[in-house]
Order: structure tokens, then sequence, then C-alpha cells
């Protein structure tokens, strides 16, 4: 169909072809997961596993949620010590350490792409003020998240020019 949609013009095929680019994508990430062997971990083997992965979706739809072991091992059903365990048997680290460097992830992206305050993005992204937020991203990216934003403006219009 994709192939078939290359060949075709007209009004919305490049929507058309962008979302079937999409699908294809998703269902070629979904074969290679129901390929991944039982003892595999990582991310991926972590995304299948029920739990961790809906531990996953969760941290990923609402990161700003003031999140807590108790609260992810409730909304899961099962207990925090048993999340954690296999939390860290798959990703190598605590749900909460996972959930800071998410939050700052989302956060590095939004300074790169938005003209959002840094106090703005904290609170997008969970922090309850902005120098928690500063302290955190400068332990992540060794550097503070105004010159973060700076660099990366430059890397764009370097990449732009």
């Amino acid at each position: 169909m994709l192939i078939k949609r290359i060949d075709e013009a007209g009004a919305g095929g490049e929507a058309v072809l962008g979302k079937l680019s999409e699908v294809l994508y998703v269902e070629t990430l979904r074969l290679y997961i129901s390929h991944l062997p039982p003892g595999q971990t990582g991310w991926l083997a972590g995304a299948r596993d029920p739990e961790v992965g809906k531990t996953l979706a969760l941290m990923h739809r609402n990161p700003a949620h003031p999140w807590t072991i108790s609260s992810l091992a409730e909304e899961v059903g099962i207990s925090r010590s048993v999340l954690a365990e296999r939390f860290r048997h798959y990703l190598n680290e605590s749900p909460m350490a996972y959930l800071t460097r998410w939050r700052l992830q989302v956060g590095a992206q939004m300074l790169a792409s938005t003209s959002y305050s840094v106090a703005q993005i904290a609170a997008e992204v969970g922090y309850e003020s902005e120098a928690a937020f500063n302290r955190a991203f400068k332990r992540e990216f060794m550097v503070p998240p105004a010159r973060f934003r700076s660099q990366a403006r430059s890397v764009k219009s370097d990449q732009d020019a």
C-alpha cells in the first residue's frame, strides 16, 4: 500500500504517506519486540512486560504527575517491591530514577524546541521549583538549562545554514 501511495499524487497524499510510514514503524517495533528472547533486558523488553510496560506508559503519558513508587505500583496492580525489582531487572535502574531522567529528557526537548521559560518547562515536567529543575538538569547534562538552550539553538542554526 505504501509503494502504491508513493506513485499516486493528489490531495492529502503526503499526509497519507506520513501516517503509513508511522504505522510501518510501529508494526516493525511490535514484531521486533514480540521476537525478543525471554531473558532479554532493556527498554523494549521492559515495555513488553505487562507491569513494567504499563509503568513506562504512565510515566511517558504524564511525566509531570507526582508519581511515587507506591502510586505507580497501585496503578499497575503489584507491590512496590515487585515493581522495583522488575523495573531494575529490565532497565537497570529504579522507577523513580527512570522518571527523573525521562522528565529531564522531555525538558531538554522543550528547551530546544519552544520558547517557554525555564520555570514553565520545570512545571510542565513535574518540578515544583525552577531551582530544583536547574540542579537536576545540570547534574544530567553538565550545563544549566539556559546554556543548553543556547547551545541547542546554535547547533540548529548551524544545521540550517
